[in-house]
């Protein structure tokens, strides 16, 4: 039988200890550009929303992202990734190094295109969203770099981050490295993962797929809470990892160890308005917390309440220690 997480976190002490705790990205990179208006009218040329600008945003998005909500949640991180030779490509260097983020890692690979995902937003509400991207895998040289980069850092991390987007980074010999070296000093590592590579993740300390990709890793659907089990089990197995945490949107998430452990997390977001970037939080929120010594299920919480904070605001959005605490006490607002 499923059960609920009780007891209290000291959310205070825990968010002291983000302060000392180090946590290197590995990812693909991207940036989210948000552009704002109006719509008064539908368009004479097609059945469609004339949008009347009035403001545009960049933002860090995808791995980058991940590592914004790190920073913001006070922990100390480095990125491995890789943007191409272009104009967004150094504005994603100069978001990183606005918010005094370590730039050492992005690794510039000419002829690659940085990946840019662009939103038009009116009222509140996600018009359309249009993709400019390389999918392609990186390059060798960029694969070496990336290798190093890591190498340097391993020792200077409390933990990993795979942040995977599907856009080429994360591939078979990058995951083999990582899962050795975590062998080797029983490093944490966490994954947010990509529907195309299961298979890579093999190994790692804890994996937090959404239901349409847990459904998809275990070749079952879930169903009922029989179901929701039976692929929690399907997972741990698959991915030989300690824990995973299924995240199910208004349905909160699901924790899954090894100690034959299955404990929901209900949902605590009192107002959706977007959930750009709400996997992010989750993997940034839940790796800082074990990393500063949580337990999974303690962990698990922080997450979900860092989730609730993001989905009540609009665009790609981070959390802040204030926010965290005031969330726990009861006073945060949507």
């Amino acid at each position: 039988m499923l059960q609920q997480i009780s007891g209290r976190i000291d959310i205070d002490r825990l968010v002291q200890k983000f302060k000392k705790t180090t946590l290197l990205v590995v990812g693909d990179i991207m940036i989210d550009e948000f552009i704002w208006g109006t719509v008064s009218r539908i368009s004479p040329e097609a059945p469609v929303p004339v949008v009347a600008v009035t403001h545009e945003d960049l933002m860090l998005g995808g791995a980058a992202n991940v590592v914004h909500n790190v920073h913001s949640l006070g922990g100390r991180v480095l990125l491995a990734g890789v943007i191409g030779d272009d104009q967004m490509g150094e504005k994603i260097k100069g978001l990183m190094t606005e918010q005094k983020i370590n730039t050492g890692g992005l690794i510039v690979e000419a002829g690659r295109r940085t990946t840019v995902k662009t939103r038009i937003i009116a009222h509140s509400q996600q018009v359309v969203r249009f993709d400019r991207e390389s999918q392609g895998p990186i390059s060798t040289k960029s694969q070496e770099n990336i290798l190093r980069y890591i190498e340097k850092s391993w020792k200077k991390v409390d933990g990993i981050i795979v942040s995977d987007y599907g856009k080429g980074l994360i591939i078979p010999d990058l995951m083999d490295f990582i899962i050795h070296r975590k062998k080797d000093d029983g490093k944490l590592v966490a994954v947010d993962p990509k529907m195309n590579n299961f298979n890579l993740y093999t190994g790692a300390t804890i994996v937090t797929p959404n239901r349409q990709e847990a459904e998809a890793a275990s070749g079952k659907q879930i169903k009922n809470k029989e179901t929701l089990v039976e692929v929690g089990k399907s997972l741990l197995e698959r991915f030989a990892s300690q824990a995973v945490l299924i995240t199910r949107g208004e349905e909160g998430m699901v924790l899954f160890d090894r100690k034959g452990g299955f404990i929901t997390v209900p949902t605590v977001a009192k107002e959706v308005y977007d959930v750009t970037g709400a996997g992010d939080t989750v993997i940034s929120a839940l790796t800082l917390a074990l990393a500063a010594g949580s337990t999974f299920s303690e962990a698990a919480v922080v997450a979900n309440y860092a989730a609730g904070i993001v989905v009540g605001k609009v665009g790609t959005a981070t959390v802040k220690p204030e926010e965290l605490k005031r969330a726990f006490s009861g006073r945060a607002r949507s």
